[in-house]
Order: C-alpha cells, then structure tokens, then sequence
C-alpha cells in the first residue's frame, strides 16, 4: 500500500512587532548596520525585560515574510536580526529561506528555550535563568551572550561555556539598570579570563532603537 507523504506547511505570516533599521549594539556585531524584526510572543518571563509588551503573541499583527523581506532589503544592509520576544517560538524556516534567496545574512538573537527552525548564519544564544534552555541549541550558538544582573550570574554563564561549541563567542553583559554596579564586576572577571569579552548596549549610549 503506498504511503502518502505530506510536506510540511511553511509559515508565511509571523506576529510583527516592530521592524526598523539601526545600528546592532551588542556582541560580535557591535556597531554594524543591521535590519531588526522583532517579532511577537515570549514565555520566558525576565524581570528586567526592556520589551515586556512583546510578551503576547496575540498583540501583534500577523505579516507575511514578503513583506518584512522587502522592507529588509530596501535598508541596503546585508545583516537581518530576527528578535522578540522570544523568535523561536516561531517556525522560521520560511522567512530565512526568504531572506537567504535575496541575498540577506541570518542573524537570531534567542534565549535558547526553543530548537531553533530556519537557515541561520549567526546565532546568538543568551540564556536566561526564568526558563531552562533546549541543549540542541548549544552546539549551534556562534556567540553566547549572558546578562549579569546578579554576581551568582558568573559561575551560570560559565556552565554554558562549557558546553557550547569550543570557536563560540563568550560575552558577558551588564542588566541596563545594573551597569554601574555590575560593569566592574565583569571587567575584572574578564581580566581574570580573558576567553569571555565585554558587550555593552552601546546603541543606548547613542539614543538609537
């Protein structure tokens, strides 16, 4: 009897929050022009979230990777950061293969609770302590970035270094309201070992999105 083999249905419309054009001001990318899309909906929960109101999925319209492909592209930047919330709730798959097929990079920015779906060319992982992160995603993380808002944050961001892949990139990043206490910790820290490195939301420091 032969079997009827289904393909699986791509999803061509995703929760748009906001989409806009900056300059990326955290990580091994401080500093470059990038086309952010942030979508709708997380479940991790942090404190300090500085976009809580992407929280529900629901708030936000549903758009279709075309049209966030063509607003992308028109930046002129070769970099598209997919961001929330927390992307990964989504399948990705088909606006990276949209944006792959016209020439763009695939950049993620995801706490890691989810596997990842999609074609990505730098995946950053920053782990967060409200929801426990899938350990598919450690070998798949290009930078590794954790948030120091407490000192017990170093010894959790150095279990994660040790699994993640050994060329992954290692930052360590003050909680916006606790830089001026946090930063010193880390730069000694860093001092200390120098595998990590120092990422600052500089795009703060310059008033931009």
């Amino acid at each position: 009897m032969a079997v009827e083999i289904k393909e699986k249905h791509l999803v061509t419309t995703l929760p748009l929050m906001e989409d806009f054009y900056t300059i990326q001001g955290e990580g091994f990318y401080q500093g470059s022009a990038a086309y952010f899309i942030r979508l709708g909906g997380c479940d991790v929960g942090c404190v300090w979230c500085d976009v809580k109101e992407s929280w529900d999925v629901n708030a936000h319209p549903s758009v279709s990777v075309d049209v966030m492909m063509e607003r992308a592209k028109t930046s002129g930047t070769e970099i598209v950061v997919i961001t929330g919330g927390e992307p990964a709730m989504h399948d990705l798959t088909a606006l990276t293969q949209t944006l792959k097929a016209n020439g763009m990079r695939t950049h993620i920015e995801t706490s890691g609770v989810y596997p990842l779906t999609g074609q990505w060319d730098w995946v950053c992982f920053s782990p967060k302590k409200f929801k426990e992160p899938h350990p598919s995603v450690f070998v798949q993380a290009d930078e590794l970035k954790v948030i120091v808002y407490n000192k017990s944050d170093f010894a959790w961001a150095a279990e994660f270094a040790a699994v993640v892949r050994p060329d992954c990139q290692l930052y360590l990043q003050p909680e916006w309201s606790k830089e001026k206490e946090m930063l010193p910790l880390i730069i000694d820290y860093v001092k200390a070992n120098p595998q990590w490195q120092v990422s600052l939301q500089v795009h703060k420091y310059m008033n931009i999105p």
